[in-house]
């Protein structure tokens, strides 16, 4: 596995994280599954583990690939608790899959004092980019003055991405009721190229919406240092005709923007919508807007707690609206709950997965959810609920995803090797983010050019495989097997000080 630093404050002894002898610097949260039912989606699950200031982390913060039943696949820790990735996942990049994430500290998790509205980017920020071989390839960072934000970050059918990005502008917030030396939290979207990374799309929401029709009063910028998250885009998307499909929390509101112009097509949502929202239909606080068709759209409707002026709070769900174009009525088509009731304060997303069913990421509560298509309502959240994974404690992940993916990692499998009293050898053999190994073979020998196979074949189990051989070394060393059988890895050889005439 990746010999990464570990993150000091992680306890190493708690029974909610992962520990292994052959990669010891890895230390992943470990999860429980609730429910688990035929009829899932094919995939492994993606997410990127963090927590708020105040509660414990349990593991390290990074990225985690897991499969269903929650056995890490991949992990890669992160220095420091206080550092974070957001949205894990599978994209194309030039033909070829990759990982893509933010990377950076979120305002909020390192102190109980933050410098700038909770939920945003600490500067030097960036989004990374990480091919099949686990090798980051690009490190792109926004332009303008903008810090890249942790939101959003999709390439694009072109090859270019797009981004969000957050920026903290001079204003008198007097006239909206804030202090009178105050700051705009300025959100724009930007499109890079990515291999040359020249700018070629900008877009501001300060220049286009204005910040009287927030939901989050300008009085709240005197709690984080005169800056007022009056918008909060939280989701970027690119729809038919060379427009944008873009969500503002703070807002309450869906915008379809067109990319020419930079103007407001139409409003879903909000203090100016233009559509009326019909019964069951309101949402708020949402996250994560995207097309399912060109008169539908889904999204993570928070409907709760992100401010202390909201409305009596709602139960969280995933929420997919009809919007009638011509009658300009958006209407509920279907809707994820969860069984128990969450209530979200923050992040969140739903995803179409390749069968057709529905993945929802709980966002602030430690929970990720795969719904059969036809959904549920809030009277019977368990019905069409195939599975539902928890993390520990308070960890969160900003969003969750099932992709396909295939990792072929250039780094060697790892090997650890235990003598034990009975004359056995005990072999814990690793290969951190390998998706082809479904086999370990072990060869031991008295020097390591006289290797011979003395295991030739054991399942493999899980991240780390423990395996007892017949104690003929001193020399040790895995080999890792795909599905045909085929040697595609294989670990540097190991030594191990023999005890003798230890049976008396």
């Amino acid at each position: 596995m990746d010999n990464l630093n570990s993150q000091s404050s992680t306890d190493h002894s708690n029974p909610q994280v992962w520990n292994f002898v052959s990669a010891p610097n890895l230390h992943p949260m470990k999860v429980t599954i609730n429910v688990n039912k035929p009829g899932t989606a094919p995939g492994l699950l993606f997410v990127a583990p963090y927590t708020v200031y105040e509660a414990a982390m349990i593991g390290q913060t990074g990225a985690l690939i897991m499969d269903q039943t929650g056995n890490p696949v991949w992990f890669r820790p992160l220095a420091s608790r206080y550092i974070q990735n957001t949205d894990f996942r599978v994209q194309m990049y030039c033909g070829n899959p990759v990982l893509t994430m933010w990377q950076g500290t979120i305002s909020g998790t390192q102190t109980a004092t933050p410098n700038l509205p909770a939920g945003d980017p600490e500067p030097s920020a960036y989004f990374q980019i990480i091919n099949q071989h686990y090798k980051v390839i690009k490190n792109l960072f926004a332009k303008k003055g903008f810090t890249a934000d942790v939101h959003e970050f999709t390439i694009t059918k072109r090859n270019t991405a797009l981004f969000t990005a957050v920026k903290q502008v001079p204003a008198d917030l007097s006239k909206y009721g804030g202090p009178l030396r105050g700051y705009f939290d300025d959100y724009s979207i930007q499109e890079v190229d990515i291999e040359t990374g020249e700018l070629v799309f900008f877009w501001s929401a300060l220049e286009h919406i204005n910040p009287a029709d927030s939901m989050v009063p300008a009085s709240s910028a005197t709690s984080s240092n005169n800056i007022w998250d009056c918008y909060h885009v939280n989701s970027v998307e690119e729809g038919p005709n060379n427009t944008l499909l873009v969500s503002m929390r703070n807002m309450w509101a869906i915008y379809n923007i067109d990319k020419e112009t930079g103007k407001v097509i139409w409003q879903l949502g909000g203090k100016q919508s233009d559509f009326k929202l019909g019964p069951n239909a309101v949402f708020s606080w949402q996250h994560d807007a995207r097309y399912r068709s060109e008169n539908r759209i889904s999204l993570f409707d928070d409907a709760c707690c992100a401010s202390s002026t909201s409305p009596p709070e709602g139960q969280a769900r995933g929420l997919i609206l009809h919007l009638d174009y011509k009658d300009k009525v958006a209407s509920v088509d279907r809707t994820y709950y969860h069984d128990p009731a969450l209530y979200v304060p923050s992040q969140g997303n739903a995803q179409k997965l390749s069968n057709g069913n529905q993945l929802i990421g709980w966002g602030q509560e430690p929970y990720l959810s795969e719904f059969r298509n036809a959904g549920n309502t809030r009277r019977n959240p368990s019905f069409n609920l195939l599975y539902d994974m928890r993390y520990p404690n308070q960890n969160l992940s900003y969003r969750a995803f099932k992709n396909k993916w295939v990792g072929l990692p250039l780094y060697p499998p790892s090997i650890t090797v235990d003598l034990l009293p009975d004359g056995e050898a005990k072999v814990y053999a690793s290969w951190n983010g390998s998706t082809e190994t479904v086999a370990w073979q072990v060869l031991a020998g008295p020097t390591p050019f006289k290797l011979a196979v003395v295991v030739f074949s054991t399942p493999r189990t899980g991240c780390e495989t423990d395996i007892h051989a017949q104690e003929v070394g001193p020399y040790f060393q895995v080999k890792a097997l795909d599905s045909c059988g085929n040697v595609i890895g294989t670990s540097p050889t190991t030594y191990v000080k023999i005890r003798r005439n230890r049976r008396k």
